[in-house]
């Protein structure tokens, strides 16, 4: 996580009640979780550096549950959305068309080349702090409410 997208997420964190201790550094756990996201390693197998992966996993279940996870999404899509940066123009068909079976098979066209890792780091540079952070969120908020549908025993809804 960025210094920038971590100044913006600060203040809407939960602070420490104090009854149990003193909590680890919210920013190493984050990025615990926000690596666990990404890579969809078992918890037990995150890296040291992230802390100890209980830890990391408690902090997750426990916003999880509270409902923080989903106030930090909302908060982030009403900034970018003030900023005017969303664009809300969105046309989703929900048609479904199944392709014939001989559809399926072997590519005609090679795959498109890789573009190079300079080329990429440029394309971040030029987002704000907030959109690459928003994007993850959403990935994080996802698995959130994927974890609740399957605990209620129904399919996740992702709207």
């Amino acid at each position: 996580m960025t210094d920038a997208e971590w100044e913006w997420l600060r203040p809407f964190l939960p602070v420490s009640n104090g009854r149990c201790g003193r909590w680890r550094d919210h920013r190493q756990v984050i990025d615990g979780i926000l690596h666990r996201v990404r890579t969809g390693v078992q918890w037990r197998d995150l890296p040291e550096r992230f802390c100890p992966w209980k830890t990391v996993y408690e902090r997750h279940r426990l916003w999880s549950a509270d409902g923080t996870w989903e106030r930090l999404l909302q908060q982030a899509q009403a900034d970018a959305d003030a900023a005017g940066e969303i664009d809300w123009d969105i046309s989703v068909d929900s048609t479904i068309v199944r392709a014939h079976q001989h559809a399926a098979g072997a590519r005609i066209d090679p795959p498109p080349a890789p573009a190079s890792k300079g080329a990429e780091a440029a394309e971040h540079q030029s987002e704000t702090p907030w959109r690459s952070l928003l994007s993850r969120l959403v990935e994080v908020v996802q698995e959130v409410r994927a974890w609740a549908a399957r605990a209620a025993g129904s399919p996740a809804n992702f709207t």
